[in-house]
C-alpha cells in the first residue's frame, strides 16, 4: 500500500466550510425574521467560497484540479458498468464527480437568485435594484421554493452516497477529506500541498473575496 496526498488542504477546507454555510443558510432561512440578517452573511461567503473553488479548480492540488474530473458520459457509463477507470480510486469517480458538479452549480444558482429575492418584509438582496421586479418575483419564488428543494434533495443524495459506500466496505471517504491522504494499491500523482500552494491559496481567497464584495456594491451604482 502507498500513501498519497490527494486532497490539499486548501480544498479540505473549502469542503468543510461549505458544509457548514450550507447547514447555516437553511437553518437561517426557514428561522426568517432576524435572522435573515446572517443568511445573506452566509450567502455571501458561500459565494466567495465558490468562487475560489472555480480558481482553485485552476491551479491547486493535482487532484482538484476541474481536469481531472471525469465528467466525460463515457466514463460516467463504463463506471456504472463496473469497468472503472485506475482513477477512479484515488481522486473522485464519475458518479461523485457528477454530483460534486451539481451540487455546486445549483449552490451557484441559489446564490445568485437569492441576490436578487426580496421578501417583503425585512431584507431585499442587493441586486434588486439592477433587475425589474417581474424577474426579483421569479428568483424570490425559485430561491424560496423549488431552488430550496432541489438544494436539500442533492444534500440528502450526497449524504445516501457516502452511507451506500461505507456499507459496501468499500475504502471510507471521509477521512482522506479531513487529513488529505488515502491508502492506494499502486502509485499515483500526488497533489502539492506545500507552504507555497497555501500561499497561493490565500491569494486566490483574497481575489474571490474582493470580487465578491464588489458585487455586492454593484445595487449601489
Amino acid at each position: 500500500m502507498v500513501k498519497v496526498r490527494v486532497w490539499d488542504l486548501p480544498t479540505r477546507l473549502f469542503h468543510w466550510l461549505l458544509a457548514l454555510c450550507v447547514i447555516g443558510l437553511l437553518i437561517t432561512g426557514n428561522v426568517g425574521g432576524n435572522a435573515m440578517v446572517w443568511h445573506f452573511r452566509l450567502g455571501q461567503a458561500v459565494l466567495t467560497l465558490l468562487l475560489f473553488r472555480l480558481l482553485w479548480g485552476l491551479v491547486g492540488g493535482y487532484w482538484s484540479r476541474w481536469s481531472q474530473l471525469p465528467l466525460r458520459p463515457s466514463r460516467l457509463w463504463t463506471y456504472w458498468r463496473g469497468q472503472g477507470h485506475p482513477d477512479d480510486s484515488v481522486g473522485h469517480n464519475p458518479l461523485g464527480a457528477w454530483s460534486v458538479f451539481a451540487m455546486l452549480a445549483w449552490l451557484l444558482l441559489q446564490v445568485c437568485t437569492g441576490l436578487m429575492s426580496d421578501d417583503d418584509i425585512a431584507f431585499a438582496g442587493p441586486l434588486t435594484t439592477l433587475v425589474s421586479s417581474a424577474t426579483v418575483s421569479a428568483a424570490t419564488a425559485w430561491h424560496k421554493g423549488w431552488g430550496k428543494l432541489v438544494l436539500l434533495a442533492l444534500v440528502a443524495l450526497h449524504l445516501l452516497a457516502i452511507l451506500v459506500y461505507c456499507l459496501r466496505r468499500r475504502p471510507p471517504l471521509l477521512p482522506a477529506m479531513v487529513h488529505g491522504d488515502k491508502w492506494l494499491d499502486s502509485t499515483a500523482p500526488a497533489s502539492v500541498d506545500d507552504g507555497k500552494r497555501r500561499g497561493l491559496a490565500l491569494l486566490v481567497l483574497a481575489l474571490s473575496v474582493v470580487l465578491v464584495q464588489w458585487l455586492m456594491t454593484l445595487g449601489n451604482v
